[in-house]
């Protein structure tokens, strides 16, 4: 066959070519070195370059930052919700039938204001059958001090006879019979006056049990009407017209808005940070901001999350903030100077610690150590650095601790509020 022919020529034509016009391509790439053609020769760096220098010294090229600690408010990041500042279930405390309209909910009720008026049924006679009880035992006082009085005089008197005849006695004017009859009198008029103050005390006693009655009758007039303990709004319709209470059944929920709590949960490595009065603020899911301070700070963690509840107060005159709404709660803490720095120039090192590898003197790399504070859209800040530090922003994963590196600086100004104006690079 004639293709057999022409393929050996191919493959001749081929091997010739390599071995005569790629000679050095070849050779190179039997010693396992990358082949070097007339156009890369023409790209290489000049021999005294900055390139050149690197390559020679086998070292690595990073890029680095100077970054300076500047003075942050250190706020404590929380995520909470709103609740109202008080919520009460007003319930009977008596059973009868319901006689007042209903109130609707979302009604604003002030302290003290009907909420149920309930039927008052034989209740008035009650109360009526227990004054008179006591208009009847107060009437028994003057009789009872009248023969307790009575009691005590005639003590006086057999106190009188009996001294009279013991002395008539010893003068022999008086037989022994009239003094022991003398002292009998004495004992029975001292009976008469214990048997007229315990009269006295009974019909005291009387009394006070009318009282307590009346008492008890009119405490049970008043709970025929149920009224609001505080200022708030009705989160229910109170009961309907008509309907039964008892004891325990709820009339309606009251909600006391203003102030409003935003409560949060700080963590227990955090904790230490909030101090009761310290100024807060709050984000609401609608986009709202508010501001307060904080009224309580738990003393016991919650045995599930082991976290601590925070309470911030914070005015609503309008009403518009309600019960239950997410909130994202910055609280202020102790300023602390820190370096804002890119994300990404945070790594790990073979320990697993979150840190930075910075430049240091002669250029070798050095691995620190840092604590994040708050992560921003501008970069995250962190402690842990010197008030100074050259920075290793690209190129940090491929170093490690004690290597000399090759730097490009990078310089950025920042704005006020910590943004990026512009970004240059200088090479040493």
């Amino acid at each position: 066959m004639r293709i057999v022919p022409l393929l050996t020529a191919i493959i001749v034509t081929v091997t010739l070519y390599v071995l005569i016009m790629e000679r050095q391509a070849l050779l190179a790439f039997a010693r396992g070195e990358p082949a070097v053609t007339e156009a890369d020769t023409t790209a290489l760096p000049a021999p005294d370059s900055t390139e050149m220098k690197a390559i020679a010294q086998d070292l690595v090229r990073v890029v680095v930052q100077t970054t300076e600690a500047r003075e942050i408010d250190s706020a404590v990041q929380l995520r909470g919700e709103t609740e109202a500042a008080r919520q009460v279930d007003v319930m009977a405390e008596t059973s009868a039938t319901v006689i007042s309209e209903p109130l609707r909910r979302g009604s604003f009720v002030e302290a003290g204001q009907a909420l149920c008026t309930l039927a008052a049924g034989t209740r008035p006679a009650v109360l009526a059958q227990a004054e008179a009880n006591l208009l009847n035992a107060q009437a028994q006082i003057p009789q009872t001090e009248a023969r307790l009085r009575e009691a005590e005089a005639r003590l006086d008197e057999a106190r009188i006879n009996d001294n009279v005849a013991t002395k008539l006695s010893e003068t022999g004017y008086a037989s022994d019979t009239r003094v022991a009859a003398t002292q009998a009198a004495v004992v029975s008029a001292q009976a008469g006056v214990e048997a007229a103050r315990s009269g006295l005390e009974t019909t005291q006693a009387g009394i006070r049990g009318a009282e307590a009655a009346v008492a008890a009758a009119q405490k049970e007039m008043e709970r025929l009407v149920i009224t609001a303990p505080f200022a708030g709004l009705l989160e229910t319709d109170t009961a309907e017209l008509g309907s039964l209470m008892a004891p325990g059944a709820t009339c309606a929920t009251v909600l006391q808005l203003d102030p409003i709590k935003v409560v949060g949960y700080v963590a227990e490595t955090q904790v230490n940070r909030v101090t009761l009065g310290a100024l807060a603020g709050a984000r609401l899911a609608d986009g709202r901001e508010v501001r307060g301070r904080v009224t309580f700070l738990s003393r016991s963690a919650d045995p599930q999350t082991r976290t601590f509840r925070v309470d911030i107060d914070v005015a609503n005159t309008d009403m518009s903030i309600r019960d239950g709404q997410t909130a994202d709660i910055l609280i202020a803490s102790a300023g602390k100077r820190a370096h804002l720095i890119p994300a990404s120039a945070m790594t790990l090192n073979d320990a697993g610690d979150l840190g930075v590898r910075v430049l240091g003197a002669e250029n070798i790399v050095t691995f620190k150590p840092i604590t994040l504070l708050r992560d921003t859209t501008d970069g995250v800040w962190i402690t842990g650095l010197a008030p100074r530090e050259d920075l290793i922003v690209v190129g940090q994963e491929y170093v490690i601790d004690g290597v000399k590196v090759l730097p490009t600086y990078r310089e950025a100004s920042h704005t006020p509020d910590g943004n990026d104006a512009k970004t240059s690079e200088i090479s040493q």
